[in-house]
């Protein structure tokens, strides 16, 4: 995907969350965030689009905490969220492509960088929004939701250590989305300690102790543990599927 498509994934996205918020109760639990309400779900976002803005605005290349929130009314919690998002959007629409700033994961560009990762973390807490509010969830792309587990895959993984504690046999999963085109990983869960490490694969599918096939939309929000794993093919060892959950959970 392009920059600009994913300035409007996002665009979409954040519009759809701040509908969700106007219509749950603010106290509504959040269970893709255990332990959060609809408020906590929505400030968190609140504050990270601003953040994001922050250095793309300014081309800050150290990391800062992320702002402070306001005293808000459960009335205003929408208002607030609609505000930074559109100032994020504006932000991305106006940045030059040679852009520097901070990054944290490998991209193309900053630009390019901030775009995916702030359309992938709207999407994502956007689903929370919707399934606490009790609604079916807005449908994603599948190329954008491929995507999104790339990024969850390639991205994310290689920096997080298996806990301690966990299983010391060494395991690998195979993900594979049967609607897109070479939507194909690996990933070696390690030794406690050790970094995850996966890769985009290729055919024929890789031996593995754990795989999962589904749409990418599937695949993406269960991998995210925003589904559960029923939504999904497994075949293979459920002991590493519920090994990577525990890993990913906030």
């Amino acid at each position: 995907m392009e920059t600009a498509e994913f300035v409007e994934v996002l665009r979409e996205e954040g519009r759809l969350f701040a509908d969700a918020v106007e219509k749950a109760a603010p106290e509504a639990p959040v269970t893709g965030c255990p332990g959060w309400s609809v408020r906590d779900l929505t400030t968190h976002l609140g504050r990270v689009h601003r953040w994001a803005r922050g250095f793309v605005v300014t081309g800050r290349v150290t990391r800062v905490q992320l702002p402070d929130v306001p005293e808000l009314a459960d009335d205003a919690l929408a208002p607030w969220l609609r505000e930074g998002h559109g100032a994020l959007v504006e932000a991305l629409l106006a940045a030059p492509s040679d852009l520097e700033c901070l990054t944290f994961l490998p991209a193309p560009s900053p630009l390019a960088f901030w775009a995916r990762r702030q359309a992938h973390e709207t999407a994502v807490h956007r689903v929370d929004a919707e399934t606490a509010l009790g609604v079916p969830l807005t449908p994603l792309g599948s190329g954008f939701a491929a995507d999104g587990i790339d990024e969850l895959l390639c991205g994310f993984a290689p920096r997080i250590k298996v806990p301690e504690g966990a299983a010391r046999t060494p395991r690998t999963l195979a993900v594979r989305a049967t609607d897109v085109d070479g939507a194909l990983w690996t990933v070696r869960l390690g030794e406690p300690g050790e970094r995850l490490r996966a890769e985009k694969a290729t055919e024929p599918l890789p031996e593995a102790d754990l795989v999962y096939e589904g749409s990418a939309s599937d695949l993406y929000l269960t991998l995210w543990n925003r589904l559960p794993l029923t939504t999904v093919t497994l075949r293979g060892s459920l002991e590493t599927a519920q090994q990577w959950q525990s890993i990913l959970t906030p």
